[in-house]
């Protein structure tokens, strides 16, 4: 997968999908989820385990951001390589991110040996890919926005005017937003709010 941190935009899902594949017996259910962090796949994967807890195994495989390192594969018991690494092939053949296919298996009694098993996870991870549609989403850059309760107008319109994603807000007397910035837009936006009297602009690392 080429990807760099330099890139300004990145592909994605647009929305979850299920997928079904049977192979002698054994069941393997394909669910593909766009998501943001870490946290959001680990909360869907519990999900998924409560959902199915006769299963025998709940493999999956992500990868986040755009530089290309931040990836995980989980065979969970499967014999090593047949499960994860063949589901994180199928995302990057596709060429997107902030994807993760969670394949749950029911056992049909029938062993399918390694290429059997390699080709199950990934045709069922292939499947849930081919149904849902990709789209392309900015890169965005987080930032803490923190002003005065009197200021949340002026503030909303130029997040609104730039299409800046509200990730959290609290607003009170005094009001915080973690929202993220297009690359594309971050000169204009970060001068647009400093233009505005009395609001602190900080990055998030």
């Amino acid at each position: 997968m080429i990807t760099t941190s330099d890139k300004t935009f990145y592909y994605t899902i647009e929305k979850p999908s299920v997928e079904e594949f049977k192979d002698r017996g054994s069941k393997f259910i394909a669910y593909a989820y766009p998501i943001e962090t870490t946290d959001d796949f680990k909360k869907l994967l519990q999900n998924l385990k409560k959902e199915h807890p006769k299963a025998v195994h709940h493999c999956f495989a992500y990868r986040l951001g755009t530089d290309g390192n931040n990836f995980r594969v989980s065979d969970d018991g499967e014999p090593s390589g047949t499960a994860g690494r063949p589901i994180l092939g199928q995302i990057d053949s596709k060429e997107i991110t902030n994807t993760a296919i969670i394949v749950v298996r029911y056992f049909g009694g029938t062993l399918l040996g390694v290429p059997g098993l390699i080709n199950a996870y990934k045709t069922a991870a292939t499947l849930a890919l081919q149904v849902v549609p990709i789209i392309q989403k900015q890169v965005e850059v987080i930032f803490n926005i923190q002003f005065d309760y009197t200021q949340m107008n002026e503030v909303m319109m130029v997040m609104k005017q730039y299409n800046c994603t509200i990730i959290s807000k609290e607003m009170q007397l005094f009001c915080h937003i973690n929202a993220g910035i297009a690359k594309t837009r971050l000169h204009e936006v970060l001068y647009r709010l400093k233009e505005l009297q009395q609001v602190e602009v900080k990055k998030i690392e």
